[in-house]
C-alpha cells in the first residue's frame, strides 16, 4: 500500500510517498481503509520530533483518520468488517490502511462523512472537552477564542455559543475574522490591539474564559485580561513561543490556568470522552455544529498540507483523502 513515510525527524519536506506492506490486524486491533485522514498541528510537531511522544523511526504520521473496517484481530467483539470507524491512532493515517486498537475507534453514526469525522475527531472534542470540562463555561460568560479561524477555534466558537457564551473571536486577517463571525461569534478582532480590544469589549470586567492554542504575546496579554474567576485554557503553542506566566498574576486577579491536554484525557476518562462524541454526533446531527472542511487533498499532499497548518495560514480543516491521488 502507499504511505507517507517519516524515516528521521526533521522539516516535513523530508517525508516521502513510499510503498510498504499493507497491515494486518493484531490481537485487539482492527484493519481500516481509510476514507479520509485529518491534518493537525501535532501532526507536524511529531515529523519534526518536537511533541511530547516521539514514535519509533520510521514512521507513518497521522493521528485521526475515518474509514471502513476491512479485518479484526482477536478479542475484538463490537466492531466488524464493513462497519463505519473513526479513530484516534496517534500514527499511521497517512496511508491507504491502518492497523489500530479496535479501543481506539468510535463507530460513526450514518450521515456523519469521514471528511466530517476527522474534524470532530481532535479538533471540535479537544474544544469541547476544554470548554466542557476544563472551563465549566457557563450561559452569559464571555469566551474569548484564539486562532479563531483554526478548526479547533472555529469548533470553540460554535460550542461556546451553544453553550450560552458571549464569542469573542481573535484572528490576524481580516478573512480569518470574518470567517469566525459566519461561524457565530459576537465580534472579532486582531492581535494588534488586542489589550485595549478586550478591555474595551468586556467594559473593563476582563474576560470569563480564555482559549488559547496560540501561546507567546498573545498569552501575555491574556493573563492580564482575565476576570474574577477567569479560566485561561491553554490548548498549545502555535505561535511557536511557549509563554512564562507572572504566577502572581493569579493571585491577584483571582483566576486559574488550566491545562488541556486532549490525548492523555481520552486515555486516563474514555468513558467521558465517549459522552462527548456522543453530544458532539448530536450536535452534528441536528445541525447544531458544522465542521469546516477547507480543503481535501490526495497522500502527495500532505507535506504542504502540513506546512500550511504548521504555517498559521490554514482555516478550518484540512483533510487527505488516499483515493485522490490514485
Amino acid at each position: 500500500m502507499r504511505a507517507i513515510l517519516a524515516e528521521q525527524f526533521g522539516p516535513v519536506d523530508g517525508l516521502s510517498l513510499a510503498e510498504i506492506d499493507d497491515p494486518s490486524p493484531g490481537k485487539g486491533d482492527v484493519v481500516v481503509q481509510v476514507g479520509a485522514a485529518g491534518v493537525n498541528f501535532p501532526d507536524g510537531l511529531m515529523v519534526q520530533g518536537l511533541y511530547q511522544v516521539k514514535p519509533p523511526l520510521p514512521f507513518v504520521p497521522g493521528m485521526e483518520a475515518a474509514g471502513t473496517v476491512t479485518a479484526v484481530g482477536e478479542r475484538v467483539t463490537h466492531l466488524k468488517a464493513g462497519d463505519r470507524i473513526m479513530a484516534l491512532c496517534g500514527t499511521g493515517a497517512f496511508a491507504e490502511q491502518l492497523a489500530v486498537s479496535a479501543a481506539r475507534c468510535v463507530p460513526l453514526p450514518d450521515g456523519v462523512s469521514f471528511s466530517d469525522a476527522c474534524a470532530l475527531g481532535v479538533g471540535y472534542s479537544t474544544s469541547h472537552h476544554a470548554l466542557k470540562q476544563r472551563a465549566d463555561l457557563k450561559e452569559g460568560e464571555t469566551l474569548v477564542v484564539l486562532g479563531a479561524a483554526g478548526l479547533t477555534g472555529l469548533a470553540a466558537i460554535q460550542i461556546g455559543k451553544l453553550m450560552g457564551a458571549r464569542v469573542i473571536a481573535v484572528a490576524s486577517t481580516d478573512d480569518k475574522r470574518a470567517l469566525a463571525l459566519q461561524n457565530g461569534a459576537d465580534e472579532a478582532i486582531g492581535y494588534d490591539n488586542l489589550k485595549d480590544d478586550l478591555k474595551a469589549l468586556t467594559g473593563g470586567k476582563g474576560v470569563d474564559v480564555a482559549f488559547d492554542p496560540v501561546g507567546g504575546d498573545a498569552f501575555d496579554v491574556l493573563s492580564r485580561a482575565m476576570a474574577w474567576n477567569g479560566r485561561l485554557l491553554v490548548i498549545g503553542f502555535a505561535s511557536g513561543r511557549i509563554p512564562e506566566l507572572p504566577i502572581n498574576l493569579t493571585l491577584v486577579k483571582g483566576y486559574s490556568l488550566v491545562g488541556v491536554f486532549w490525548g492523555t484525557f481520552t486515555a486516563k476518562e474514555p468513558d467521558v470522552y465517549a459522552d462527548n462524541m456522543r453530544e458532539l454526533f448530536g450536535w452534528y446531527a441536528a445541525g447544531k455544529i458544522k465542521p469546516v472542511v477547507s480543503t481535501r487533498e490526495g497522500l502527495s499532499s500532505v507535506t504542504s498540507a502540513l506546512a500550511e497548518v504548521l504555517g498559521r495560514r490554514a482555516t478550518g480543516k484540512i483533510v487527505i483523502v488516499p483515493e485522490e491521488t490514485r
